[in-house]
């Protein structure tokens, strides 16, 4: 379901796994990137689809703050079985914001690591 020398994939491990203490596991035949819990997954399919794979994109949580945008603008989507508890997923194959994908990944971060590590990264952070 993935190519391990994808350049797409390659940036999004440095992103996610530059958090503190990020790691990475393959479940359900993808690279996920989690601390306790899950912040993020490489690839995916849209909620309903059944054979619509979108192996180059993100699925994240969103900040509360700025999901109503996200859900406004039509790169986003949401993702099969993650979309009931708020999870975005954005395609990264035609045109990336690397930018974005930063934040949108701190984003996801932020929701679901412990404050501890939170904390970490609030230091760390100019």
């Amino acid at each position: 379901m993935f190519d391990d020398a994808d350049p797409i994939l390659a940036r999004v491990r440095e992103i996610a796994l530059a958090l503190p203490e990020a790691a990475e596991k393959i479940t359900h035949g993808r690279p996920t990137f989690f601390t306790e819990r899950v912040f993020g997954y490489y690839g995916g399919s849209p909620r309903g689809a059944t054979h619509d794979r979108h192996d180059s994109a993100i699925l994240f949580r969103p900040d509360p703050e700025d999901e109503p945008a996200l859900r406004a603008d039509d790169r986003f989507w949401e993702p099969a079985y993650l979309w009931p508890h708020g999870w975005l997923a954005l395609d990264l194959e035609s045109g990336v914001d690397w930018t974005e994908v930063a934040e949108l990944m701190d984003a996801s971060y932020r929701a679901t690591a412990p404050r501890r590590l939170v904390a970490a990264l609030d230091r760390r952070t100019p």
